[in-house]
This record gives C-alpha cells, sequence and structure tokens, in this order.
C-alpha cells in the first residue's frame, strides 16, 4: 500500500501562524520535501520536529519528483511544502502534486496560509472575481505578450514580484494598462506589513527610484465594463431588424437590441412590427 503525500501549508512570515495540523503532518511524516531545506529547518527547529528532508525546487522537480513518487509507492510518508504559504501554489510542487495523482499515491490537503488570498483581504480592491496571475514571465517577449493579454481582463489582477524586479514590472504593467489602482501589498503577517494603495503610473514613477524591501503582492484594478453602444431608438430598431433577417424573432431581436442600445425592449418592439 502506497504512503500519503501531505501538501502542508506553512506560515508566509509569523511563525504563530502555522496551524496545529500542519505541525502534526510534519511531526508524523516519515520524511519532508522542502523547496529550501535551510528555510525548513528554522521551521522544524522552533517547534523541536527532527524529520529527514529532501530539497525539490525548480531545477531539480524533474529528477527529485519521481524519486519522491517511488518512496510513496513503497509505502512512506511525505510532507510537502514551501519555503512560505500553500506548496503548489506558484511553486514546482504543482509538478510532484500532478506526478502523485497520475501515480495514484494519496494526496491529503492541510491548509495553512496564502500570500495572494491574505493579500487581496487586506487591500480594499474588489474581490468578488479575481485572477491569480502569479509571477510574471522573465523572457521579454513572452512577457509582453502576457501582459498585452490582460489588457481587457475586467477582474481583479493578482501579481507576485520580488523587490529587485518590481520596477521594471510596474513600468511594463502601466505602460500596457494605463493607469489603474493598485495596491502593493509588502510583508505580510510581518512586523513591517504595509499596503500601499495608489496608481500603476504613480507607482512606476515612484519606484523606478525608490526601493522597496520585503515579499510583495501587487493587486491591480480590472479593466472598466465597456460603454454601451449608443443609439437613438430608430437606429436600434434598424438593428433588429437587421437581426429578424438573419433569422432571429422579432421578440429576441427586439430583446438583443435593447441589450445593445441600453433602450426598452418594448419601444423597439413597437417599432419593428409596424412593417
Amino acid at each position: 500500500m502506497s504512503g500519503t503525500l501531505f501538501v502542508v501549508g506553512t506560515p508566509i512570515g509569523n511563525l504563530g501562524d502555522i496551524s496545529p495540523r500542519a505541525l502534526e503532518a510534519l511531526g508524523n511524516c516519515d520524511f519532508i520535501a522542502a523547496e529550501d531545506t535551510r528555510v525548513t529547518l528554522k521551521l522544524l527547529n522552533r517547534f523541536e520536529i527532527k524529520k529527514p528532508m529532501v530539497s525539490y525546487f525548480e531545477h531539480n522537480r524533474f529528477e527529485r519528483g519521481p524519486i519522491i513518487a517511488e518512496r510513496l509507492l513503497s509505502g512512506e510518508s511525505c510532507a510537502l511544502v514551501t519555503d512560505a504559504g500553500m506548496p503548489a501554489i506558484s511553486d514546482p510542487g504543482e509538478d510532484l502534486v500532478k506526478l502523485c495523482i497520475e501515480k495514484g499515491i494519496k494526496i491529503e490537503s492541510v491548509p495553512g496560509p496564502c500570500a495572494f488570498a491574505t493579500a487581496l483581504a487586506v487591500s480594499g480592491m474588489p474581490s468578488k472575481r479575481f485572477t491569480f496571475e502569479g509571477f510574471l514571465p522573465m523572457e521579454k517577449s513572452e512577457r509582453r505578450e502576457h501582459v498585452e493579454s490582460l489588457i481587457g481582463e475586467r477582474r481583479t489582477m493578482i501579481f507576485y514580484e520580488a523587490p529587485h524586479k518590481l520596477a521594471q514590472t510596474l513600468k511594463d504593467l502601466a505602460k500596457a494598462l494605463g493607469d489603474r489602482e493598485i495596491a502593493i501589498v509588502r510583508e505580510l503577517t510581518k512586523i513591517h506589513e504595509q499596503v500601499i494603495k495608489t496608481t500603476l503610473c504613480a507607482a512606476a514613477e515612484k519606484y523606478s527610484e525608490e526601493a522597496i524591501k520585503g515579499e510583495i503582492v501587487l493587486i491591480i484594478k480590472g479593466a472598466d465594463a465597456p460603454e454601451k453602444v449608443q443609439m437613438t431608438l430608430e437606429q436600434a430598431a434598424e438593428y433588429a431588424k437587421e437581426l429578424v433577417a438573419k433569422g432571429e424573432g422579432k421578440s429576441d431581436a427586439a430583446k438583443l437590441a435593447a441589450k445593445e442600445s441600453g433602450l426598452k425592449k418594448g419601444d423597439i418592439y413597437k417599432l419593428i412590427i409596424q412593417e
């Protein structure tokens, strides 16, 4: 019988945020797969947990993943952790989880802090609909293509960024998206936690000259809804007639024309049935 891969969320700054279940999973597993064993060792030492660790990160995931999976298939249990937050979220742990699913290995979630959700919660930005974009690509053409694909995105957009890349990222986003509202959330759960509300252009200008420290989450307002086409009642009726000529029923054509124009369906319908 195969073992279990525990996907364990760890604190994103304040060690007091670790959950009892996370401590139990770390204490009871056979070994821990960690993004950086030095970072995880500090966490384990704080809570007096002694477990063997293997490194599992971006540049060894394809080599190390199958090895971890084989150990799981042999019956061992493994706790997967990242340096901070939930593994497999904008993190190479995604590949290990996928591999374990393919091999039929049991996976158990041990949820914990997540930077993008926490940042959104304290940002004051619209949260009903949002898209998590993670880190932007590093390659210039791929990065430009990615950013340009978001120009019409109406949902709130969330990005991760490192301090030394912030200036260029803000410049790229401002150039493509215009002067949108933005929240720069830094050092979540730490002493210097801060939410900076400003606009993209203002932020791009300020941080081109001024350095900023700490782990950063960028939350940007989505694009405004396109304005409805301004039509007179007669123009709306003509549009509806065109729809009827293409096979649409008169009632449905009036409804569609009303949606496009913002005018009343009944008024449009009266005009198109006169002929």
